[in-house]
């Protein structure tokens, strides 16, 4: 099981640049299934979840061409012979996205058995949503033996079943279910219409690419989607944004450190509320023109809190890497988890390397700045990971950072990049035996 090994107190200086968005390419990867036609997807990160959701693929008789060069990364899927519409567990239990082909295998093929989602410890995403909406267009939908069985009228795999635009309202924003239910819809017969839709940039990312293919979308990126269903969808060409979670997570970086460093390859109008709380809490950060930012020390970080919302609100896959930042603020900093109710895991394992946090319920509470020292720690999930390495990256000595097979879920190359830049960190084997900690999916 793979480590890092960090020594703290270089300033991050330079350039970092950031890879495509794995939260958009999942799903894009998953719109591949509603054709026959090959889609072709550039910007793809090399990280674990996209290798699972290729693996997944191939199961159903999907062929999955990578491609690799020096401008872009591509993959290139046909679905055209789809042969078992089965996502099977032992496949998709370290990955949280796999209910994602669950409506796009039951709008095209009429059918669909899916595994329950595994992932990250970081609480339940309830897949109630995705199954009230399907049933609403005409599924019928069973969970049985940890797989939830799905079919419309007589669908055997052929696409001999065909879901009915319906009237959708979400009773809580969720990004998997918005995906999902679109997904759905541009197969259905009839307008669909959506309601209290996630607004997320990679929702956005995912429409473009299906309107590419033919589909007939409205509102993406609003609260409100329309959808006028079609026959047949068409193959594609697209190109993934990059990735903001991984932008604000090397901004936070170069803050921290209290470096100079330039996040290339971004969209920084994807990060407003992540550079507007930096902006608070004292760093000085420049957008430099349309797909870069560079953050630089001004003088002393400042506490400033932080309540997670869903998007344009702070995400909540900033959090973690956010308190890592707070530790080293005057003042007393709160940061509010509203999204998830475990997402605090990574606390525990700060507070090892010296940091002053408490918990209460949702509301973590910071005290800084404190002094962190090194120590040997461990990763609870991917942005928990990130967390430890910003905080590893100012801690006084050497620290060992295990179980970062979760980074590798959703960071490419993190460790070479930080390298690039100033940081001392070294991935390495079994440096250590792991202490007792409570298991978690990958």
């Amino acid at each position: 099981m793979d480590k890092f090994v960090i020594r703290g107190g270089n300033p991050l200086s330079g350039v970092i640049r950031v890879s495509g968005a794995k939260n958009s390419a999942l799903p894009c990867m998953a719109a591949a299934l509603l054709t026959e036609d090959e889609v072709t997807l550039e910007n793809i990160p090399k990280v674990r979840d996209i290798e699972t959701e290729r693996r997944l693929l191939q199961s159903m008789g999907a062929e999955v061409a990578l491609r690799e060069g020096e401008a872009q990364d591509q993959t290139t899927i046909s679905c055209r012979r789809l042969s078992d519409p089965v996502a099977r567990y032992e496949i998709v239990k370290t990955m949280r996205a796999s209910s994602l082909v669950l409506g796009p295998l039951i709008a095209r093929m009429g059918v669909a058995r899916v595994a329950m989602p595994g992932g990250c410890a970081i609480g339940g995403r309830p897949i109630d949503l995705h199954i009230k909406a399907l049933e609403k267009m005409g599924a019928a939908i069973a969970q049985e033996h940890g797989y939830l069985e799905a079919r419309v009228g007589t669908g055997t795999g052929n696409g001999a079943g065909r879901l009915h635009g319906a009237h959708l309202v979400f009773d809580r924003i969720t990004v998997t279910g918005t995906e999902d239910l679109l997904m759905a819809a541009v197969l259905a017969e009839g307008e669909t219409l959506m309601e209290n839709c996630a607004r997320e940039p990679e929702v956005v990312d995912l429409a473009a690419l299906l309107t590419a293919m033919g589909a007939k979308i409205e509102g993406a990126g609003t609260a409100t989607m329309r959808v006028e269903g079609v026959t047949s969808l068409h193959g594609a060409r697209y190109r993934i944004n990059p990735d903001r979670i991984e932008a604000g997570t090397f901004l936070i970086a170069g803050a921290i450190t209290g470096g100079d460093l330039t996040v290339a390859d971004c969209n920084p109008a994807h990060l407003g509320a992540v550079i507007a709380k930096l902006r608070e809490a004292g760093v000085q950060v420049d957008a430099l023109g349309e797909d870069a930012v560079r953050v630089h020390a001004a003088g002393r970080l400042v506490a400033a809190d932080i309540s997670t919302e869903e998007y344009p609100g702070f995400p909540t896959d900033m959090q973690a890497q956010y308190m890592a930042l707070a530790t080293q603020a005057e003042g007393v900093s709160l940061v509010r988890e509203n999204i998830f109710e475990n997402r605090f895991m990574h606390v525990q394992e700060l507070v090892r390397m010296g940091a002053n946090i408490k918990v209460e319920g949702s509301m973590a509470t910071v005290r800084g700045p404190t002094r962190l020292s090194a120590a040997a720690v461990m990763c609870s999930d991917l942005r928990a990971s990130a967390s430890l390495v910003l905080g590893a990256l100012v801690a006084e000595g050497e620290s060992i950072i295990d179980r970062v097979y979760h980074m590798d879920r959703g960071y490419e190359h993190f460790e070479e990049k930080l390298l690039g830049v100033g940081a001392q960190i070294q991935r390495m084997g079994n440096v250590f035996a792991p202490r007792e900690a409570e298991t978690v999916a990958g």
